[in-house]
């Protein structure tokens, strides 16, 4: 279960949005990159985002390029749950091979900024706890919430020896 406040950004968020190309030399420097986390979304973002916090977003969510530092630096600013309509593909592969969990619905909109959350990844439950509201996914296969909840797949790896699906 992941519990957190509300931070909300549109659609088309892009990777660009997340890390910004100006600070590109700071990329084998993640923790003094995610101080910039959305920023061209978002100038005040990296400043007043708190450990445990999610983001909820439109739809297209870590649209552009592939690099792997857009969902490193997001879970580094403490974010611990992106929920949108949905995400580019690469960005969600990124982010569960780091162990950012991501949910898709439909009802993203009706969610507001400042609005507490619950998130139940394996039943598939998204519960706002501010309005009273609940919302349903597809649960994460097995396979994919294992590597989640092992903080993603080099620790999954460090505890199994090897990636496997049952």
């Amino acid at each position: 279960m992941i519990k957190g406040k509300v931070w909300k950004f549109g659609d088309d968020i892009s990777t660009d949005h997340i890390a910004p190309g100006r600070y590109f030399h700071l990329r084998t420097n993640l923790p003094e990159l995610a101080k910039h986390v959305l920023e061209d979304a978002r100038e005040d973002f990296p400043k007043i985002v708190k450990k445990g916090d999610m983001i909820v977003a439109g739809k297209n969510f870590g649209m552009g390029s592939s690099r792997e530092h857009a969902p490193r630096i997001i879970k580094l600013a403490g974010i611990s749950c992106i929920i949108a309509k949905s995400f580019a593909r690469i960005f969600y592969r990124n982010s569960i091979n780091i162990g950012l969990p991501l949910v898709e619905i439909e009802e993203a909109d009706e969610i507001d900024e400042g609005d507490v959350i619950e998130v139940d990844l394996r039943n598939g439950i998204v519960k706002n706890l501010t309005k009273g509201k609940t919302y349903r996914f597809n649960p994460m296969p097995d396979f994919i919430l294992k590597i989640v909840e092992k903080g993603g797949i080099r620790n999954y790896i460090k505890e199994f020896g090897d990636y496997f699906v049952e």
